[in-house]
């Protein structure tokens, strides 16, 4: 991909922003052009709609082709596409050209068990090379793929089985989880019960692929006359299809995939993306934020983003986003300190990654576990730039992945000169909205800066009043890129009345789109994410960040991580708790119910307090082993609020660690800090 994205003039004008997506999109493969650039129908209060959002009308395009055929038409098809690198220490480095024979065996697979465009598939793999070739082999056929993170429980799995109709499930007999091979074959059957077409529901298959070798039960009913069991082996089904499949050519309105959001609270909400629009946001905001900004020498980039394949950031800049670019990346397996808390470190050294781009949570977690610095035998040499995601990083975290990661990088007075590029986007956003950029040579650790080009972002008040410099408002976006959802699967509804409805009456009935997040302007203009709207903490009248308070306690030596969330009190509504994970030396130093531990936590109060002022200290602080965190590295405060006030806990399947949460229950029930509620019933 020979594209200078990066000379690019900003957009000004509405005209301009048109041009420029225009742009963006001739950087894909099209088999016929749009005649219609981009229409928009405002949301619409009285049916409680959300806008019509449509981009590139007319146009034809194969997501699959574009991100792997025209690499290998364009002479590419022995360049390195992905470097696997699997839990237990097994390796494979997947050219362009046998990536392509893999996706059109898949898809000739799907095509023969009568998956065609417009069917669903649920995929519910870790992060194996097949959960690309099959999500690949999906677009190609115009499946609507739905990738479910492996460690989900069956009762989430099937909720989106049900949810979309599923026609086929993807999984694996097993996934290796922390050294050991789990068998998750019985979640799939859990999860399917019932909703077999023999049992009235839509799913006819369920294709397994051999990864551990556990012992799993089998059901080889043919449930559609088709004479095929309902559950059948990757390697006999797949592995032995043709290499060569004709492509077909959809209209770029027509749905890629479906994203599930999910909370503490309420159903996942299926997220819409459509293929022109979103491919044409991933390709040019990977380009734009990762790519070497000279195209003669992107041969040498190696780009690796931690996430796991079911989540929106590896979808964009895991799969179609670096593969529509032609670029060579990292997947990997497993758990980031298995079997050891170097892996990533090694994994970088040994594939010469260029871009490492990754979540706070994960770089906290390396502070951690490296308290005194990253050896020197690791050679992170090759790091150009890093990359964070999933919240705003915090002070600590980016400085020490800057003189860390990128110890090798410093600009002309010896200072960190690693560039990163704090991301700010959603799933509901497809791609990045906010973020510095790469070649900026101001840096402002927890600032996700301005809107990449194409977009429109702001902050304002409830009313839509843009916010002065360091008020905090709702961040809103007013002016969409093209890799923005659509809708909500079946329910359009919910796509009005959670982003749409709040600001429905904005610029005369446009609409603006409500991101859930508060933030705030600095006085040169740059944005600062200060966490969701409901995360702020307002105390007597303060209205408090938790993201701010977090990184006051992440500041000190003794803390490596920290949830902080609002509690109920009694004299001032609200109160902070903060559940803190505290360092290696720290627990050995602090036996439980010690006078130590009471003694670190005045500490940790008063440190606060000194950082931020007195009505910021926590009224409690919790020490704990871990913080409930998303497979997106979001720390749950909300979930944190409910263990703490012993609430009825909501939807905790989407957790990265899950198993934390009872301990964390334990504890609170343990210390009983929870203040009992005036007339609460009993």
């Amino acid at each position: 991909m020979t594209a200078d994205v990066h000379r690019w003039a900003e957009p000004r004008t509405e005209e301009e922003r048109l041009r420029f997506w225009e742009r963006a999109a001739e950087l894909l493969s099209w088999e016929a052009p749009w005649h219609t650039t981009h229409t928009w129908t405002p949301p619409d209060p009285e049916t409680r709609r959300g806008p019509e959002i449509r981009w590139f009308e007319g146009g034809r395009l194969n997501a699959a082709v574009n991100c792997v055929d025209r690499h290998v038409a364009a002479g590419l098809g022995d360049r390195v596409a992905l470097h696997f690198e699997g839990e237990p220490g097994d390796r494979a480095d997947i050219t362009y050209e046998q990536l392509q024979d893999r996706v059109n065996q898949a898809a000739n697979a799907l095509e023969a068990l009568g998956l065609t465009s417009g069917d669903r598939v649920v995929i519910y793999l870790p992060v194996l090379v097949e959960t690309i070739v099959i999500t690949l082999a999906c677009a190609r056929i115009g499946a609507v793929h739905q990738l479910v993170f492996g460690g989900f429980s069956a009762e989430a799995l099937r909720f989106r089985v049900q949810d979309t109709g599923t026609k086929l499930v993807v999984t694996t007999d097993g996934q290796y989880r922390r050294g050991k091979a789990v068998p998750v074959k019985e979640n799939v059957d859990t999860a399917v019960a019932g909703l077999t077409t023999d049992a009235g529901g839509t799913v006819e298959h369920v294709l397994v692929i051999r990864r551990t070798g556990s012992e799993i039960p089998w059901t080889g009913r043919d449930l559609n006359g088709d004479g095929l069991g309902r559950d059948l082996w990757w390697h006999e089904v797949v592995e032995t299809a043709s290499t060569e499949h004709a492509a077909e050519f959809f209209d770029a309105e027509t749905p890629l995939f479906i994203m599930y959001t999910s909370g503490t609270t309420g159903k996942p909400k299926g997220l819409v993306h459509t293929t022109g629009g979103y491919l044409t946001g991933a390709l040019f905001s990977y380009l734009r934020l990762f790519a070497h900004p000279d195209p003669e020498q992107r041969k040498q980039d190696v780009h690796w983003c931690t996430a796991d394949l079911a989540w929106v950031t590896a979808h964009t800049y895991e799969i179609y986003g670096p593969l529509a670019a032609g670029a060579t990346q990292v997947i990997y397996e497993g758990v980031p300190n298995v079997p050891h808390p170097g892996r990533h470190l090694e994994i970088i050294a040994r594939h010469r990654v260029t871009s490492y781009y990754t979540a706070p949570t994960l770089v906290r977690s390396l502070m951690g576990w490296f308290p005194d610095g990253v050896p020197a035998d690791y050679d992170l040499s090759s790091v150009r730039l890093a990359g964070t995601v999933g919240e705003a990083i915090n002070p600590e975290a980016a400085r020490w992945l800057r003189t860390q990661i990128g110890r090798d990088r410093h600009d002309e007075h010896g200072r960190p000169g690693l560039p990163l590029v704090d991301t700010w986007w959603q799933s509901e956003s497809g791609s990045t909205v906010l973020s510095p950029r790469p070649e900026s040579p101001g840096f402002k650790p927890g600032s996700v800066a301005r809107e990449l080009p194409g977009w429109r972002a702001d902050v304002v008040d409830d009313q839509g009043r843009p916010t002065s410099p360091g008020v905090q408002g709702n961040v809103v976006i007013t002016r969409p890129g093209p890799s923005m959802a659509r809708t909500v699967w079946g329910n359009p509804e919910r796509y009005y009345s959670s982003y749409w409805e709040k600001y429905a009456h904005a610029e005369n009935g446009r609409g603006w789109f409500l991101a859930g997040d508060a933030g705030q302007y600095d006085p040169e203009g740059d944005i600062w994410i200060l966490g969701r709207i409901d995360d702020a903490i307002n105390i007597s009248g303060h209205l408090l960040s938790t993201i701010e308070i977090e990184s006051a306690l992440v500041s000190h030596p003794d803390v490596v991580e920290a949830g902080v969330a609002p509690v109920y009190d009694p004299t001032t509504g609200h109160a902070a708790a903060a559940f803190v994970v505290l360092t290696a030396a720290a627990r050995e130093r602090i036996p439980h119910h010690s006078a130590a531990e009471s003694d670190l936590i005045s500490r940790l109060r008063a440190h606060v307090g000194q950082v931020i002022g007195p009505v910021a200290k926590p009224r409690t602080v919790i020490p704990v082993p871990e913080v409930p965190k998303t497979r997106s590295g979001k720390i749950m405060r909300r979930l944190l609020t409910q263990l703490h006030d012993g609430q009825r806990l909501g939807d905790t399947t989407s957790l990265q660690n899950e198993p934390c949460v009872p301990k964390i229950q334990q504890i609170c029930q343990t210390l009983g800090t929870a203040p009992v509620k005036e007339n609460a019933p009993q």
